[in-house]
């Protein structure tokens, strides 16, 4: 088994921890092999913090032993592991509003379960976090151990076009390692594919000045085959098609169907100005005219954007006040061990409850 190196503590020497507690959320989809060696990392990066923590694995409807690994390892590790198990396979996005929900910390952290992003960052996102009084410290693979034309370019022109539109300049959103301040995570909701948009999302509640970034170290993978490919390039444009609108007329989609509306309901009336002044005074036929079609469906098509700008105001009302939907089911997890679910300070991280006997 590929063991990877125990770097030293990231933190300034003599750097005192502000009191807080921590919550590590990791999405995982058909990562059996990884689940085991990424809690023993977890245990070894959280050796000597200070403040009580906990970890929260989410399947994400996984077809291989994923659940049954959670479960297995949730029981051996004690309480302060817990585990989410989803009916069935609801992707990344809800996979990770799934922990978030079920995370109590008032520090949240995200990783992939594929053991490319590394525990030992966190202390450090986590200290820059609270001592530097921000909402989102965002992890950017500088040294990104992966294939160039298939992984790097395709991220990196994704990344620039990401930062153009939403005003966010962040050099990786798809990097999974994240430290948010819980109050301010959980005042955003995520949906579809949107999990990689989540520091454009926070802008939303918070301004782009409490967002930073920190340098993190990316690895191999190791085990497990990446869920990642080309086509989501693709997608990314057309997830950015969506933000771009919804960041500028979430809350008014009236002004951006009216806008249209307006513009289309204009052209149509000059057209048919013109064509009823020729008529009226010159005595021109405009019966046979494309241009009279053309003004006609201008001015409906300039309706139908008023209207439709007038339903979209409803439903954008309907989705800011509405609360409680999911989107996602999980399956109930039994109750483990002792304790209040944190695993606190002077508890042996690295300590392992004895293995059952078969």
């Amino acid at each position: 088994m590929n063991v990877l190196p125990i770097p030293a503590s990231g933190l300034p020497e003599g750097a005192v921890m502000p009191e807080h507690k921590l919550s590590i959320v990791i999405p995982m989809y058909n990562e059996a092999d990884n689940v085991e060696p990424l809690l023993v990392r977890i245990h070894q990066a959280m050796e000597n913090y200070s403040q009580p923590w906990e970890v929260v694995l989410v399947d994400d409807g996984s077809t291989d032993a994923t659940p049954a690994e959670i479960r297995r390892l949730a029981v051996q590790y004690g309480p302060h592991v817990h585990g989410v198990e989803l009916v069935r396979n609801y992707k990344q996005t809800a996979a990770m509003q799934a922990g978030l929900d079920a995370a109590r910390g008032d520090v949240i952290a995200t990783l992939d379960g594929d053991l490319q992003n590394d525990p030992f960052d966190i202390p450090r996102m986590v200290y820059r976090l609270l001592t530097e009084d921000l909402d989102l410290v965002a992890g950017w693979r500088k040294d990104r151990k992966e294939g160039f034309w298939l992984r790097r370019l395709p991220s990196r022109i994704a990344n620039r076009l990401i930062a153009r539109v939403t005003g966010v300049k962040l050099k990786d959103y798809g990097c999974s390692l994240k430290v948010f301040r819980g109050s301010v995570i959980r005042s955003v909701r995520l949906y579809g594919e949107m999990h990689r948009f989540i520091p454009a999302w926070l802008a939303t509640v918070t301004t782009p000045r409490r967002i930073a970034q920190e340098v993190v170290t990316h690895h191999a993978r190791i085990h497990g085959q990446s869920k990642y490919g080309i086509s989501r390039t693709f997608r990314v444009v057309l997830d950015l098609v969506f933000m771009f609108f919804f960041l500028r007329y979430r809350t008014r989609p009236g002004h951006f169907f009216g806008g249209i509306g307006i513009v289309l309901g204009v052209l149509g009336s000059l057209i048919l100005a013109y064509l009823f002044a020729i008529k009226v005074f010159w005595g021109q036929d405009i019966g046979t005219r494309p241009m009279l079609i053309t003004g006609f469906f201008l001015v409906i098509a300039g309706l139908q954007a008023v209207t439709s700008g007038v339903l979209a105001e409803m439903l954008s009302r309907v989705y800011l006040e509405a609360n409680g939907a999911l989107a996602y089911v999980a399956r109930p997890q039994p109750a483990h061990g002792e304790g209040d679910g944190w695993h606190w300070p002077g508890k042996p991280a690295s300590e392992k409850a004895k293995p059952r006997r078969k």
